[in-house]
């Protein structure tokens, strides 16, 4: 049974490491995600109040 759940959280590791990884490699949009508005969406940066 403790071999099991070990390698059941061994399985969840590696598969959030790989989604990390994913998201680290892949982009799926413009902009610098650091809230400056240099996004190329003007819908997708943020608008800070005056």
């Amino acid at each position: 049974m403790q071999t099991i759940l070990i390698f059941v959280l061994f399985a969840a590791a590696l598969v959030y490491l790989g989604w990390r990884a994913y998201k680290r490699f892949v982009v799926t949009d413009t902009g610098c995600r650091k809230g400056c508005g240099c996004a190329a969406d003007s819908r997708s940066s943020v608008r800070r109040a005056s």
